[in-house]
C-alpha cells in the first residue's frame, strides 16, 4: 500500500489546476460528499482562486444531494448515493446550479463504516464535466483508514481536473 499524497502534492496538484483554468479562463465548481468539502478547500488554499474557483457545494444526505444538485429521488433509490448514476446527477447538476465551466462531483464510503460486500469501504465514484459537454465518471478503491480514502479521493478528483484541463481523459488517471 503507498502512502496517501501529503498536503504538498495536494497543494501542487490545486496549483496546476488553477494556473490551466486561469489561462483558459474557465470557473470550476465542486460537488462533494464524502470528502466534505476538502477539494474545495484545497483548491481555495491557492492565492488569487478567486478567479477561476466559482463555488462548491457539500451534499451527505439524499436530501442535500436532491436540493442542491439535482439528483432524482429515484436515482438514489435505485442506485443508492455511491453510484455510477448518481454521481453523474451530481455533476450536472453543479453546473446547473453555478455559473462554471468545469465540474467535479465525487460520493463514496470513506469509514470505518458503512460498506458493503458491493461497496466496500474506500469505494468511491469520481465524475467530471464540462458546460455543454458529457460527464465522464470512474470507480476507483482506495485502501487506508478514513483520512487516507478521503485524502486520495481529493487527488483523483484534482488530477482528473487537471487532465480535463489539459484535454486527457481524466478517467485514465490512475488510483
Amino acid at each position: 500500500m503507498t502512502l496517501p499524497p501529503d498536503d504538498s502534492a495536494l497543494r501542487r496538484l490545486a496549483e496546476q489546476v488553477g494556473r490551466h483554468a486561469l489561462d483558459q479562463r474557465l470557473m470550476l465548481v465542486t460537488a462533494e460528499s464524502c470528502t466534505g468539502g476538502w477539494i474545495a478547500k484545497t483548491l481555495t488554499d491557492i492565492a488569487g482562486s478567486s478567479g477561476w474557483f466559482d463555488c462548491g457545494m457539500v451534499a451527505y444526505s439524499y436530501e442535500a444531494k436532491q436540493a442542491l444538485l439535482g439528483v432524482r429521488p429515484q436515482t438514489l433509490e435505485a442506485h443508492g448515493a455511491v453510484s455510477r448514476e448518481t454521481v453523474i446527477e451530481m455533476v450536472s447538476g453543479a453546473l446547473v446550479h453555478s455559473g462554471a465551466h468545469l465540474a467535479v462531483a465525487v460520493t463514496g464510503i470513506a469509514g470505518p463504516g458503512g460498506g458493503t460486500a458491493d461497496k466496500p469501504v474506500g469505494t468511491v465514484w469520481i465524475a467530471w464535466k464540462r458546460r455543454g459537454g458529457y460527464p465522464q465518471a470512474q470507480v476507483f478503491r482506495f485502501d487506508g483508514d478514513r483520512e487516507a480514502v478521503r485524502r486520495r479521493t481529493t487527488a483523483a478528483a484534482l488530477e482528473g481536473l487537471r487532465r480535463q484541463l489539459l484535454g486527457d481523459d481524466p478517467t485514465a488517471a490512475s488510483a
